[in-house]
């Protein structure tokens, strides 16, 4: 599968934190944080550069993204090469190269927005490596029995000397998976964990809500992610002055990763 199909899929649980850390409303106190125009890039390798703006919702506004920002001058260098980005949807500016983007590199994206400079940076991280499931297939109790449910079953592994931030994501594929048990049913067959810094993750009895087979993707990020993912900032105009951000006069997220895959198979005793 595409690198950019399952991609698609992690960014989605991201959205919904993002975009309730960029609505607010007006106070005589924060009128110049209303103004800042929202930032939301990921940058992968071998993919195409996209770069949304928008303009920040109000609290009961229920659309996905706030009014698009067009007619904008962005540019992303990579500190060797300076590339400008065309329009090629309201608020959605792209290059479409993907040798563009690549490992090992810093990329700085600056516009112009109401006569105010806007800029981000990120580091692009390498890929994940020596990413290892200690079986293929995970075997599900056939009697959960709450007494053993922090024994390990089954251990996902992956270098990190340098105590890098990375997320697991178990993604179902199948079309109607059946769930394991009826006290889960609330729970969503495909799911992700944010492992920290760690290299490991430990699969217990109770890991999985559905059987089925699931791709196993590792994402290795970078802590400006990893700080509006973990950021529980409540749609209230008195908490929305921190909010996590790594762009400059304005907010949202201009971040860079890189994944690996693999795939499992969860499956009764």
């Amino acid at each position: 599968m595409e690198i950019k199909t399952y991609t698609n899929y992690i960014l989605l649980s991201l959205v919904a934190v993002l975009f309730a850390l960029t609505s607010c409303k007006k106070s005589s106190s924060d009128i110049l944080l209303t103004n800042k125009p929202v930032v939301e890039a990921y940058l992968i390798p071998g993919q195409n550069l996209s770069v949304k703006v928008y303009q920040q919702k109000a609290l009961t506004d229920t659309a996905t993204y706030g009014a698009a920002l067009t007619g904008l001058s962005i540019s992303v260098s990579d500190d060797s090469k300076t590339v400008k980005l065309t329009e090629s949807a309201s608020g959605t500016y792209t290059y479409a190269d993907g040798t563009f983007i690549t490992n090992g590199k810093t990329y700085t994206m600056q516009f112009t927005y109401d006569g105010v400079i806007v800029s981000a940076a990120t580091i692009m991280p390498g890929k994940p490596q020596n990413f290892k499931l200690s079986d293929s297939v995970f075997h599900v109790p056939s009697s959960i029995n709450p007494l053993y449910a922090d024994v390990v079953r089954g251990t996902i592994t992956w270098d990190n000397p340098d105590s890098l931030y990375h997320l697991l994501v178990f993604k179902n594929l199948d079309n109607d998976p059946f769930y394991i048990s009826y006290i889960r049913t609330n729970n969503k067959p495909s799911f992700q964990i944010n492992t920290e810094q760690a290299a490991y993750h430990n699969l217990v009895q109770s890991s999985f809500n559905y059987y089925g087979h699931y791709q196993v993707i590792l994402m290795r990020v970078n802590k400006e992610y990893i700080n509006i993912l973990t950021t529980n900032i409540s749609r209230d105009s008195q908490a929305l002055v921190n909010e996590p951000t790594n762009v400059t006069n304005g907010l949202g997220i201009f971040t860079a990763m890189q994944t690996d895959t693999l795939t499992l198979r969860v499956t009764t005793e």
